[in-house]
């Protein structure tokens, strides 16, 4: 089992920045892959950005490219989200995941270790 915690969360202004952090605990060794997704109520669960911990190779949603950056801190298990320029469309409940399989892309089907969520408001 992996334990998945976020923080960081809370409210900005529109252009402003937030930087996401998830600490994971417990069988982190098999957590090949790990990313952030968002989901507002009533609406599907969105991949943002996914990195896989072995090669670091990143992957973006469409909607945050070029503003959102994910990074992987394996000496302290944990994940982060750099977002930049945020806009109120961003506003949504961020979740961080992981799995321990080989697919490390933005699709959330894959992931079977998910925390809590922290949320993100940005105002206009």
């Amino acid at each position: 089992q992996v334990q998945l915690v976020e923080s960081g969360g809370g409210s900005v202004q529109a252009g402003g920045s937030l930087r996401l952090s998830c600490a994971a605990s417990g069988r982190t060794y098999s957590s090949r892959c790990m990313g952030w997704f968002r989901q507002a109520p009533g609406k599907e669960r969105e991949g943002v950005a996914t990195i896989s911990t072995v090669t670091s190779t990143t992957y973006y949603g469409d909607a945050v490219k070029g503003r959102f950056t994910i990074s992987h801190d394996s000496a302290k298990n944990t994940l982060y989200l750099q977002m930049n320029s945020l806009q109120p469309e961003d506003t949504d409940m961020y979740y961080c995941a992981a799995n321990d399989g080989y697919y490390c892309g933005t699709s959330p089907a894959p992931y079977n270790y998910w925390g809590q969520g922290t949320q993100v408001t940005v105002s206009s």
